[in-house]
C-alpha cells in the first residue's frame, strides 16, 4: 500500500500517541541543540556494496558506512561524499550505571566473510563490544544491501552479569550537515530528515518506546543520564532544525541474548525510505549478507577479489599471509563513486571530525586529488585489475579545466587540485604534479594493453596533449580567486600544497609527465608535440641539481636536496613561508623524501651521487624533533626496528604537541607525523638500490626488504587492518587521545594513498622492478 506523505507522518505520530493529546505537547524542546561536530575520524572500518561496471550491473547501492571506536560512525548517501549519519551506538542501563557504548566497552572487530588463511573477502564487519566490567557484550554485523538504499545491521545484545535494558541512540547528519535536521519517532520506527533527504530506521521487532529530541538538550541519551531512566517521549522534534537525535528502548535482557535486525533506509521522502528499509528487513539477513559478500549466484565482493589476476600471486610477498593486501584491495574499491564510476577519493572519513564543525556541508577527505587518484589507479592496475584504472582515467576529463570549466577566465589544460566527485569546485591552487600523473597514467594504461593505440590518440588529443602543453609553457590562471602566471617547472604548490617553488618530487612527476606525453605524440603523428616536450623535459631534467640540491646546507655536511627552493638558487638562503601554524623558516632547514620520487619515475639512478648524498641527513635520527623526520618503531611481540617518515621537517599538519589537541587552532605547537606510506617510497628506493648491473635482484635482498618495509607497513595497520595517514610518533602530550607508538592518529583513517602504496611496493617486490618506474623516462636519463 502507498501512502501519501501527509498520511504516512499522521500514521507514525498517532502510532506514537496512541490517544488524542495534541502533537504539540509531544513536540522536544531545546532547539537547535548543541553544536553539531562530525564522528572521529580513526577509522577501523568502511563498508559499501560492491558495483561492477555495464551489462554486469544490477540494481545499485549508494550507501557507504564508517566505524570507529566501536560504533557506526559516519554513513554515506546519493554521492559519496553525502554524509547522512554521525554516529548510532547503543546505550546500555543496568543496576546502578548507565553506559554509552562508545566510551564504556573495549571494542574488537574483524570480517565477517573471510577465506581459510584468515584474509577477508568482503567488507562486512562484526564488531563486539564487552564493557569493562563483563556485565554484558554487544555484537553487530554491519554491511549493507546491493538492491538497495539500505545499511544493515543485526545486534546481540547479552547479559553477562544481571539485568540490562539497550537503547538505539541515532545521532544524524542529514544532507552533510549536522545543524538543519528534523526527527521524528515511533514504536515502528525512527525519522529524519533535512530538506529533499530522508532517513527511515526499522526493526525486526516493536521499539518499547522512542522519543525524537534535540542533542544536549532533549535527546535520549541527556534523559538516561540525568536519573537512569527515559521519561521523555517526544514524537517529534517539531518545526525547528537542529542537531537531534532519535532514541528507541528495547526489551530488557534478565540473562541470555537478545538478537534484533535494523535497518536504516534512504530515499527523497519518508515513503520511499521507509519501503527500502522494510524490503530489506523482508529479504532477511542472510540473503541479503550472501549477497553483499558475492557467494553462490549473487554478484559481490568475492567476485570482485575473483577478478584481480595479479593477487594470488602476490601473497607470497607479504608478512601476514596476504591478510592487508586483501584488505586494501577492497578498502580502495570501496572509495570509489557510484554516481560518476572512476571518481576515487583520499579517504572516507573528514579529518580530526569530532572538533570539525558540521554545521556546514564539507567534504573531508571524501573528494578527488588527481595525485591521490593515480596512486589509487596504479595501485588497482597492480592488482591486475583492469577495468577500474580505466574508468579512472576516463573520468579525469571532469576534472581539468577547459575553455568551458565555470568560471575560468585563465589558462587551460591543467587538472584541478581538489573536487567533489561530481566535479564541483573546491581548491584550486596549480600543483603541476598533478597536471603531469593523468599522462604518466595514460601511458602506463596502453602499456598494459587497456589502451588501444586509437583509444590513446583520442585521450592525447582532448586531455593529455593540453596538459602537456601546461606543463611547458605555463601561462595566467584565472579561476575562483586564483589568478597567478605559473611558469613551469616551478609550481604553485608542491605534493603537500603549502609552498610555492622548486619541488624535487613536483619536478619528477613533471618529467615523467612530458617524456611519456611526447611518446603517445609519436604515435600520435605529432612529431613536432613530441620535440617540444622532450626539450621541456631535457631543460627541467639539466637544471635539477642547480635548482634544488643545496650545497651550503646547516645538518651534516651540508650537501642534499632540499623539500622546496622558491627560486633558483637553493644557497641563497631563501624562506618557506609561514604554513599550519609554524613560522617562516630557511629552506636549507627543511628536507623531505620528495627526492626519491626521481628515482621511482626514472629521472635519477637509485646510485645517482647527489640521491646518495642527501640520505644521511634525511634518516639522521638525532636531529631536534622539529625538524627531524626519520623515526624508527618497535611493536609489542614483534622482534625489530621499523622505519617511517614525516613529511618534512617543520611540519606542523598534526596534533598539537604542546597540549595534544586536534589540528585546526593554527598554532605553532602544531606537528605533522609520521605516515605510514613513506614507508613504502622507501622501500620502492630500496629496491631500485638492489638491483645488480644487470638489473636483477637476489631473493635474499628481496625477503630482507619485504621484511622490513612490508612488515612495517602491515604493522601500522589498526585492528580493522585500515592504514592511516599518520601515525603517533612520540612526541610531545598524548592526549585526550592515548595513542601507542606506530598507531594511527585521528587524522585521516584509512587514507587511500597508504594503501595504495602498500599494494603497489608488495607488486614490486613480487616482480623485483618497480612497480611505477616509467622505462621511457629511465632509458633518456639513466643509461
Amino acid at each position: 500500500m502507498i501512502l501519501s506523505k501527509k498520511l504516512y507522518v499522521l500514521l507514525v505520530v498517532g502510532s506514537l500517541l496512541g490517544c488524542s493529546e495534541k502533537i504539540a505537547n509531544d513536540v522536544a524542546p531545546g532547539a537547535p541543540g548543541k553544536p553539531s561536530v562530525w564522528a572521529y575520524s580513526g577509522k577501523t572500518g568502511i563498508g559499501t556494496s560492491y558495483e561492477a561496471y555495464g551489462e554486469q550491473a544490477g540494481k545499485q547501492s549508494k550507501v557507504w558506512f564508517s566505524v570507529a571506536q566501536g560504533i557506526l560512525t559516519e554513513t554515506m548517501y546519493g554521492l559519496i561524499h553525502e554524509a547522512q549519519i554521525k554516529e548510532m551506538q547503543f546505550l546500555i542501563k543496568g543496576e546502578g550505571f548507565v553506559d554509552t557504548e562508545k566510551d564504556d566497552t573495549i571494542t574488537t572487530i574483524d570480517y565477517l566473510f573471510k577465506d581459510a588463511a584468515g584474509r577477508p573477502l568482503s567488507l562486512a564487519y562484526r564488531i563486539i563490544n564487552r564493557d569493562k566490567q563483563g556485565k554484558y557484550e554487544i555484537e553487530k554485523h554491519i554491511f549493507t544491501d546491493p538492491d538497495r538504499d539500505v545499511l544493515y545491521m543485526r545486534v546481540t545484545f547479552r547479559a553477562l552479569d544481571g539485568e540490562i535494558t539497550p537503547y538505539l541512540y541515532l545521532n544524524p547528519h542529514m544532507a552533510n550537515t549536522g545543524s538543519g535536521d528534523k526527527a521524528m519517532a515511533g514504536k515502528m520506527g525512527l525519522y529524519a530528515h533535512d530538506g529533499e533527504t530522508y532517513l527511515s530506521l526499522k526493526s525486526d521487532s516493536d521499539f518499547i518506546r522512542t522519543s525524537a529530541g534535540f542533542v544536549g538538550t532533549s535527546d535520549g541519551l541527556t534523559d538516561l543520564l540525568d536519573n537512569g531512566q527515559m521519561d521523555w517521549a517526544y514524537a517529534s522534534t517539531g518545526k525547528p532544525a537542529g542537531n537531534v537525535a532519535l532514541t528507541a528502548e528495547l526489551a530488557p535482557i534478565k540473562s541470555g541474548e537478545i538478537t534484533y535486525d535494523f535497518t536504516i533506509g534512504f530515499g527523497p521522502s519518508t515513503e520511499t525510505s521507509t519501503q527500502a528499509a522494510e524490503a530489506s528487513l523482508t529479504a532477511g539477513y542472510v540473503r541479503t549478507l550472501d549477497h553483499y559478500n558475492g557467494r553462490g549466484d549473487y554478484m559481490g565482493w568475492q567476485d570482485y577479489l575473483d577478478g584481480l589476476d595479479a593477487l594470488p600471486d602476490m601473497i607470497a610477498t607479504t608478512t601476514d599471509g596476504g591478510k592487508l593486501l586483501y584488505t586494501s584491495a577492497l578498502v580502495l574499491k570501496a572509495q570509489e563513486d557510484k554516481t560518476y564510476p572512476g571518481a576515487l577519493i583520499a579517504s572516507l572519513s573528514n579529518p580530526w571530525g569530532e572538533t570539525v564543525t558540521a554545521a556546514t556541508a564539507a567534504t573531508g577527505y571524501k573528494a578527488v586529488w588527481p595525485r591521490d587518484f593515480y596512486q589509487c589507479a596504479m595501485a588497482f592496475l597492480a592488482l591486475g585489475d583492469h577495468e577500474t584504472p580505466l574508468k579512472a582515467f576516463e573520468y579525469l576529463e571532469q576534472v581539468q579545466v577547459t575553455a568551458k570549466t565555470q568560471g575560468n577566465k585563465g589558462a587551460t589544460g591543467w587538472f584541478l587540485q581538489k573536487t567533489h566527485v561530481d566535479g564541483v569546485l573546491e581548491w584550486v591552487g596549480v600543483q603541476l604534479d598533478q597536471t603531469a600523473m593523468p599522462i604518466m597514467l595514460g601511458w602506463k594504461l596502453h602499456q598494459a594493453g587497456i589502451l588501444s593505440d586509437e583509444k590513446l590518440i583520442h585521450w592525447y588529443d582532448i586531455m593529455l596533449k593540453p596538459a602537456a602543453n601546461f606543463l611547458v609553457s605555463g601561462g595566467e590562471v584565472n579561476l575562483a580567486g586564483n589568478v597567478r602566471m605559473i611558469t613551469p617547472p616551478l609550481t604553485q604548490q608542491e605534493r603537500w600544497e603549502e609552498q610555492t617553488g622548486y619541488s624535487p618530487s613536483s619536478t619528477a612527476a613533471i618529467i615523467a609527465g612530458l617524456v611519456t606525453a611526447a611518446d603517445i605524440a609519436k604515435l600520435a603523428g605529432d612529431a613536432a608535440g613530441a620535440a617540444t616536450y622532450l626539450k621541456a623535459a631535457d631543460d627541467y631534467n639539466a637544471k635539477i641539481e642547480t635548482r634544488m640540491f643545496t650545497t651550503a646546507g646547516i645538518h651534516g655536511d651540508g650537501k642534499y636536496f632540499l623539500r622546496i627552493t622558491q627560486n633558483e638558487d637553493p644557497n641563497d638562503d631563501g624562506v618557506v613561508t609561514k604554513n599550519n601554524g609554524r613560522a617562516p623558516m630557511k629552506e636549507q632547514n627543511i628536507l623531505d623524501a620528495g627526492f626519491l620520487e626521481l628515482v621511482r619515475y626514472g629521472v635519477r639512478p637509485a646510485d645517482d651521487a647527489a640521491i646518495l648524498a642527501s640520505l644521511p641527513e634525511l634518516d639522521d635520527q638525532d636531529r631536534d624533533d622539529a625538524l627531524r623526520v626519520k623515526y624508527d618503531f618497535t611493536f609489542n611481540g614483534v622482534a625489530g626496528r621499523f622505519p617511517g617518515w614525516r613529511r618534512y621537517g617543520n611540519d606542523g599538519y598534526g596534533e598539537d604537541a604542546d597540549d595534544g589537541s586536534n589540528y585546526g587552532k593554527m598554532t605553532p605547537g602544531q606537528r605533522g607525523r609520521v605516515w605510514p606510506f613513506f614507508t613504502g617510497e622507501r622501500g620502492h628506493f630500496e629496491l631500485a638500490l638492489a638491483k645488480d648491473k644487470n638489473g636483477n635482484v637476489t631473493n635474499e635482498k628481496i625477503g630482507n626488504l619485504k621484511n622490513t618495509y612490508v612488515r612495517a607497513m602491515e604493522l601500522f595497520a589498526n585492528e580493522g587492518m585500515m592504514l592511516s595517514e599518520q601515525v603517533w610518533d612520540g612526541v610531545g602530550v598524548n592526549s585526550p587521545n592515548v595513542y601507542t607508538m606506530g598507531e594511527g592518529t585521528n587524522s585521516a583513517t584509512p587514507l587511500a594513498w597508504t594503501h595504495a602504496e602498500y599494494i603497489k611496493l608488495v607488486r614490486s617486490l613480487t616482480d623485483g622492478r618497480v612497480w611505477d618506474h616509467y622505462r621511457v623516462v629511465g632509458d633518456r636519463y639513466t643509461k
